[in-house]
């Protein structure tokens, strides 16, 4: 089906699909080189349709059939996108699902306007990984590497390496959310699979020690990988939502 298109103030075109229903609406924000038609987008969407509840699903700049591309951005870009889309096209506060870097995304819209947030539930949420788990863990022939051509390439188990650029690097110390106290006065759920390779379990660990409010929880379910949509990892995803919608 095809989607409909958003232009931002920025001039991107961020392409969407969106299920009308009840609210608090859902919005699914999606990981790094993730697009709104991974599996758990698809699933969400599933449930929004037969639950008869409101749901957003898009594609950041760069990624899927939004335009652009990918080494053209950088966090601040895809929070900018991430904003304009849930500001634009949504009605009231909404229950944010962040995938990896979509976690990210959910904490920096919920810092910047927390009165449109109903809940956040995260999904091997990666705040923070441009500095922690990329930056930070880096050879020194890597940081040279990215001093003399602007960029790095880095092996990705999901397709082509990814190719992280400097700008990429340097305004992710612009965004960084764990260095600071941060409060999310809605319900929030966090899921983490002991066996994700790409981020690791104290990541989820340090996240929850890190948000402050009156209703946080982290899930640990063994054996999930990274991914985290297998029919039980979607199953506890569906879960999470719902347990969200009765605190609200």
């Amino acid at each position: 089906m095809t989607p409909q298109t958003l232009k931002t103030r920025q001039n991107r075109t961020i392409a969407f699909h969106q299920t009308p229903g009840a609210g608090p609406g859902v919005v699914f924000l999606g990981g790094l080189k993730s697009d709104m038609q991974g599996s758990k987008a698809l699933h969400l969407e599933a449930w929004a349709k037969r639950t008869g509840r409101a749901f957003l699903r898009f594609d950041y700049s760069g990624h899927g059939e939004s335009s652009g591309t990918f080494t053209e951005g950088c966090i601040g870009d895809w929070a900018e996108d991430a904003e304009a889309a849930i500001i634009t096209l949504t009605e009231g506060p909404q229950i944010l699902v962040g995938s990896s870097m979509g976690g990210w995304q959910a904490l920096l819209f919920a810092r910047k306007h927390p009165d449109l947030v109903a809940g956040l539930v995260g999904i091997a949420a990666a705040p923070d990984f441009t500095e922690d788990g990329m930056w930070g863990s880096w050879s020194d022939a890597q940081k040279e590497e990215m001093a003399e051509t602007g960029q790095v390439a880095l092996p990705s188990d999901y397709g082509e390496p990814y190719i992280i650029t400097k700008r990429m690097i340097e305004d992710g110390r612009q965004q960084l959310v764990l260095r600071s106290p941060q409060t999310v006065n809605a319900p929030v759920r966090l899921l983490q699979g002991t066996a994700d390779e790409d981020v690791d379990m104290s990541v989820a660990l340090r996240l929850l020690d890190h948000i402050e409010g009156p209703d946080i929880r982290l899930e640990l379910v063994k054996g999930a990988d990274h991914r985290f949509s297998d029919d039980y990892c979607l199953s506890r995803i569906e879960t999470a939502i719902e347990d969200v919608l009765t605190h609200v």
